[in-house]
């Protein structure tokens, strides 16, 4: 239920002064999870979502989660000990929006109703709380879903952060960050060893990347092994396509930990201003080769040369060319390149990055 201003119901087991005495309180606003989530729910941001509010902590600031605790009721899942959640308004000094836009039938239904999600209510109440009042904030458009013309965008308390290396004008780079930890574990020689008994895949959603999977992926798939694992609601064109519809987010690494290649499908919204998502880096840690349209704005950030592609047949061309180094010399440097291509991305960067931008509206 949307939650009044009178209220304030806390659950937070550190409810202590902040360590620091540079450090904030930050409200942090998020529809999701921080482990490992339900089935029927995308969640894209939760292979990254734990360590960037870690490094927060890690920063020296209190971060308190202002959303409802998913993980403990539709999940089970008690990180109570670990993080702070609060229903009502809290003081802050900060804030952060994992930005909700309206979804119909879901969080612009009645509050109460069969299927009403309560995430967009909730951050119009905390936008109007707090950001509207003059509270520092950061506005993360991680589905580039706020309008250009939006007026929250002239608020001089605001920022806009996006995942795109060409943002839109007035906001701000706030890349897709990669874990720290993962990345620093990753071993080129030991991931181009691994047995790949899957040449192609693609783990993820529909959401409006028809385009390119007809024109990246359904004319490969009918000449090798393949897997296409999420939510595709309509795949009547498709009939040769291997769909096996959503998995837990845990299986994601073991899909891509078993397949030679992926493709890197974007929505065109995405890929013109070079918008990369989670999967870019999860598969490259499984050592799942990405090979990325050229089409994508500034693509040689994100893969070499050698991995860009120009349409199916050239997809066909590269993942035979894998096959034929897979487990070599030529396979490890490829991962060793791509490996490099993460590091400007981690997590801990882009922690550093949101507190400058936050800092710089205070």
């Amino acid at each position: 239920m949307r939650t009044p201003a009178s209220s304030a119901s806390a659950i937070c087991r550190h409810d202590g002064p902040v360590t620091s005495a540079q450090g904030m309180r930050l409200g942090y606003s998020m529809w999701g999870f921080l482990g490992e989530g339900v089935l029927d729910t995308p969640d894209g941001s939760r292979a990254y979502r734990r360590p960037f509010l870690d490094g927060l902590l890690a920063s020296g600031h209190e971060v308190v989660l202002l959303q409802a605790n998913r993980d403990l009721t539709e999940n089970g899942v008690d990180l109570g000990d670990h993080y702070c959640w609060d229903s009502g308004f809290p003081d802050l000094n900060g804030l952060i929006f994992e930005w909700r836009w309206p979804l119909p039938g879901r969080n612009t239904i009645v509050c109460g109703s069969p299927g009403h999600t309560c995430d967009l209510h909730r951050q119009r109440d905390l936008f109007d709380r707090y950001s509207r009042a003059g509270v520092p904030t950061l506005v993360w458009d991680l589905d580039r879903q706020l309008p250009v013309k939006d007026p929250l965008r002239r608020l001089p308390n605001v920022a806009v952060g996006e995942l795109a290396l060409n943002p839109t004008p007035g906001a701000h780079t706030l890349a897709c960050p990669v874990p720290d930890a993962l990345l620093d574990a990753a071993d080129p020689s030991a991931l181009a060893a691994a047995d790949r008994a899957t040449a192609l895949v693609y783990v993820g959603n529909q959401y409006d990347r028809d385009d390119a999977f007809d024109r990246y992926f359904a004319p490969v798939a009918p000449a090798i092994r393949h897997r296409v694992a999420g939510k595709w609601p309509r795949t009547e064109a498709w009939p040769h396509i291997n769909f096996t519809g959503r998995c837990p987010f845990p299986e994601a690494e073991r899909i891509h930990g078993t397949a030679l290649a992926t493709v890197l499908l974007l929505p065109r919204r995405y890929a013109h201003v070079g918008h990369m998502t989670s999967r870019w880096f999860e598969s490259i840690l499984a050592g799942c080769v990405p090979l990325a349209p050229a089409e994508i704005h500034s693509v040689d950030t994100y893969v070499p040369r050698p991995l860009q592609v120009f349409g199916g047949q050239d997809v066909i061309e590269k993942v035979a060319w894998l096959r034929a180094v897979a487990g070599g010399p030529d396979h490890v440097d490829l991962i060793s390149q791509c490996l490099k291509r993460l590091q400007p991305f981690r997590c801990s960067i882009q922690v550093t990055t949101a507190l400058t931008i936050l800092k710089g509206l205070s």
